[in-house]
C-alpha cells in the first residue's frame, strides 16, 4: 500500500494551531483563577483533567481490545494510538492536582486525621508520600504500555509480522494493568475527596466512562478526517456504524453501572454510603442528576437506536459531541457536590462553600485550557504516522466490510 497518500490532510495543521490558541487562552484564564480563587481552580482543574485523561486511557484500552479481537473497527486505530501518545503531556498536567492536594483531599491534613477514626485507619494507604508514589507508578505503566503498543505497531507497518503475537500478549496483560491502575487511580483522585465514602463499583464506572469518552472523541475526529482526502475515499458508512454500535453499548454500560451503584446503596442503607447520594439529591443537585439520566442515557440511547444515524457521520458526530459534554457533566457531578454545603469534604475542612448548586467560570476555563493544549498534542501525534495502520492483518477485511453492515 502506498503510504504517501495516507498522510494527514493540510487542514490538520490549521486545527492544531487553533487548538493551541484556545489552550493558551484557557490556561491564561486558569492562571487568573489561580490568583483569585485557588481552591476553585484546583477543583475545576481536576474535573477537566479527568475528562481528557479518560479519552487518552480509554483510547489505549480500545487499541488493546482491537489487537486481541481483530475487530474490523481497527481502521480507526491511528486515532486511538495518537490519543494514547498524549499521556506524557497528561503526566505533566497532573502537577496542579499534586499542588492542590491539601485543598482537594481532607486526609492530607494531620489534624483531621488525628480527630477522625476512619482517616487514622486509612493513613497507611492514604498519605501524601504513598499517594505520589502510586501516581508515579500509574503514569509509568500507562506511558510504557502506550509506547510499547506504538513501537510494535510501527514494526508491523514495516513488514515485521512477528510482532502480531507480541501485540496480543502485551494487550492481554495491558488490559489487566489498565483495569487495576485506573481503579486505584479513581479511588485516589476522586473517591478519596470524600474519604468516608466507598464504592466497589467505582472502578467499573471509571472504565466505562473512559471507554465511552474515547469512542465519542474518535467519532468526532473521524468525521473531521472523512471530509478530506485520503480518508474521504476510504472511510465508509459501515465504519461509522461499527463505532456507533460500540458507543450505544457503552451508553447502556454507563447507565447499568450507575443504576447498580444506586440500587446497592439503597438496599444496603449504610451510613458510609448514604451521604454521597444525599449530597446529590438536594439543594439543586437533584436537577443535575435528572439531567444526567435523561441526556447521558435516555436521549443518546434513543438516538443511537437508528441504524441510519449511526451510518451517517454528519448526524452521528452531533451525538458523539454531546456525549463528550455529558462525560464532563458526569465528572462534574462526581467531584463538585462534595464541596457544597451537603458535601462531606467541606464539612471536614470547615471551609467556605456554596449552599446550593453552583457552576464557576473556571469550570469553563479549565477544560478549554487543558483541552486546547491536549488537542494540540493529539493533532501533533496524529500527523506523525500514516492515517491507516496498513500493517494490520485485518485492515483489508475492515476496508471491505465491518460488523455485517454494507
Amino acid at each position: 500500500m502506498d503510504t504517501t497518500v495516507l498522510t494527514a490532510p493540510q487542514d490538520l495543521a490549521a486545527h492544531r494551531s487553533k487548538a493551541l490558541v484556545v489552550g493558551l487562552v484557557g490556561l491564561a484564564a486558569c492562571g487568573l483563577g489561580f490568583v483569585l480563587n485557588r481552591d476553585q481552580f484546583f477543583r475545576s482543574w481536576l474535573i477537566a483533567y479527568l475528562l481528557f485523561l479518560g479519552i487518552a486511557l480509554g483510547s489505549m484500552a480500545l487499541v488493546m481490545i482491537q489487537h486481541l479481537t481483530g475487530g474490523t473497527w481497527g481502521v480507526f486505530r491511528r486515532v486511538l494510538e495518537a490519543s494514547s501518545r498524549t499521556l506524557p503531556l497528561l503526566a505533566l498536567l497532573f502537577l496542579p492536582v499534586v499542588l492542590g492536594m491539601s485543598t482537594l483531599y481532607p486526609w492530607t491534613h494531620d489534624d483531621l486525621v488525628r480527630a477522625d477514626e476512619v482517616l487514622r485507619h486509612r493513613q497507611p494507604y492514604q498519605n501524601t508520600g504513598f499517594f505520589l508514589a502510586r501516581a508515579l507508578v500509574y503514569f509509568a505503566s500507562w506511558i510504557a504500555l502506550a509506547w510499547t503498543l506504538t513501537r510494535w505497531s510501527r514494526r508491523q507497518d514495516e513488514g515485521d509480522m512477528s510482532g502480531n503475537m507480541l501485540l496480543q500478549r502485551v494487550s492481554g496483560a495491558g488490559l489487566v494493568i489498565y483495569a487495576l491502575t485506573i481503579t486505584l487511580a479513581g479511588v485516589d483522585w476522586v473517591m478519596s475527596i470524600n474519604p468516608h465514602w466507598y464504592s466497589t463499583l467505582f472502578g467499573f464506572l471509571m472504565i466505562g466512562g473512559q471507554g465511552l469518552s474515547a469512542l465519542a472523541f474518535t467519532i468526532v475526529i473521524a468525521t473531521l478526517l472523512v471530509k478530506d482526502e485520503p480518508m474521504s475515499g476510504l472511510l465508509k458508512p459501515h465504519h461509522f456504524h461499527d463505532l456507533g454500535k460500540l458507543m450505544f453499548a457503552f451508553v447502556m454500560l454507563w447507565a447499568y453501572f450507575n443504576f447498580s451503584q444506586f440500587l446497592l446503596t439503597y438496599a444496603a442503607n449504610l451510613l458510609e454510603e448514604i451521604p454521597y447520594f444525599i449530597a446529590r439529591i438536594n439543594h439543586g443537585w437533584q436537577y443535575l442528576a435528572l439531567f444526567l439520566i435523561v441526556f447521558h442515557f435516555a436521549v443518546p440511547w434513543l438516538l443511537l437506536l437508528s441504524r441510519d444515524r449511526k451510518r451517517n457521520p454528519a448526524r452521528l458526530v452531533w451525538v458523539a459531541a454531546w456525549i463528550l459534554f455529558m462525560r464532563y457533566t458526569d465528572l462534574f457531578m462526581l467531584v463538585t457536590p462534595e464541596f457544597a454545603s451537603t458535601g462531606q469534604n467541606l464539612h471536614m475542612l470547615a471551609g467556605e462553600h456554596e449552599s446550593l448548586f453552583f457552576v464557576h467560570w473556571l469550570d469553563l476555563a479549565a477544560p478549554l485550557g487543558i483541552g486546547g493544549v491536549w488537542l494540540w498534542m493529539f493533532f501533533t501525534q496524529l500527523a506523525q504516522r500514516p492515517l491507516l495502520a496498513f500493517g494490520d492483518p485485518y485492515l483489508r477485511e475492515s476496508m471491505e466490510t465491518a460488523g455485517g453492515g454494507h
